[in-house]
């Protein structure tokens, strides 16, 4: 079985240094039946990883009734088929561009602003989302001769709050689950946001879709040492109702994700 680490510079593939060319494709928002042919769509860009969120909303509509939450074993396998390898986030909080950022409804409307902390009554039901959802992640992880090579703990959390002890649990909860593979997190690069999205011993990684250089330098004041990632490279820009279509110039954004390559830095195109 292959080993994936994170060293002092770089990713670890076997012991062997190795860059990620990862790509976005969220499983939930392709039908089943098309993410082969998606996944070649990234083959053919060149990249070798693929990320995905999971919607805990989607497959917890009720509490304990569940709607299809194997869904996510099934696309990792289809990633080992094409040969690639895989970056899962599994929230709780997604935002992902999605409904609620993924948290079910049934949970935000009592809990209001007690999401996302280390209120007991949102830590027992993403314990259980967990324990029901990760197991499908463990057997495939790359150790277990599965594509899963990171698993990210919440998601942007430094654009929300700064409760260290809240991500310290989530990240003890997926150790307890059985991730053995290298945790991280993703954040803005902005001083407030790493500090307040980054745990101590788990790698940080950045988000952005311009400026590499200077957002991997304000990574560097927080993180010395580890690769350097933009985990979201955000190729475009999302739409508001009743504003105009945001678009860009490809050839702008290739000159952005050269600056990311030109930094030694691995890449997630989102």
């Amino acid at each position: 079985m292959s080993t994936f680490a994170v060293g002092d510079e770089d990713f670890l593939l076997d012991g062997r240094p190795v860059r990620l060319l990862s790509g976005a494709l969220h499983y939930f928002r392709v039908h089943e039946e098309q993410w082969g042919h998606r996944l070649g769509m990234l083959r053919a860009m060149g990249l070798d990883c693929v990320e995905t969120y999971v919607p805990w909303n989607l497959h917890e509509p009720e509490p304990g009734r569940y709607a299809d939450p194997d869904a996510l074993g099934r696309f990792l396998d289809a990633v080992a088929r094409a040969g690639m390898r895989a970056i899962v986030r599994p929230g709780p909080y997604i935002c992902a561009e999605w409904e609620n950022g993924g948290l079910p409804h049934w949970l935000t409307g009592p809990l209001g602003r007690r999401v996302r902390t280390l209120d007991p009554a949102f830590l027992g039901p993403v314990e259980a989302w967990f324990r029901r959802l990760l197991p499908q992640v463990v057997e495939r992880q790359i150790d277990r001769g599965g594509p899963v090579v990171l698993v990210q703990v919440e998601n942007e959390y430094g654009s929300y709050g700064s409760d260290q002890g809240y991500l310290e649990w989530l990240a003890g909860l997926l150790r307890g689950c059985g991730v053995s593979v290298p945790l991280f997190t993703s954040d803005g690069p902005e001083d407030h946001m790493l500090t307040g999205g980054s745990v101590p011993g788990v790698l940080a990684t950045a988000n952005f879709g311009s400026g590499a250089r200077e957002g991997f330098a304000t990574l560097r004041r927080h993180r010395p040492a580890g690769p350097l990632m933009c985990m979201e490279f955000w190729c475009g820009w999302f739409d508001h109702w009743g504003t105009e279509h945001a678009v860009r110039a490809a050839g702008d954004a290739a000159e952005a994700l050269r600056e990311i390559l030109e930094c030694g830095a691995s890449v997630n195109v989102y």
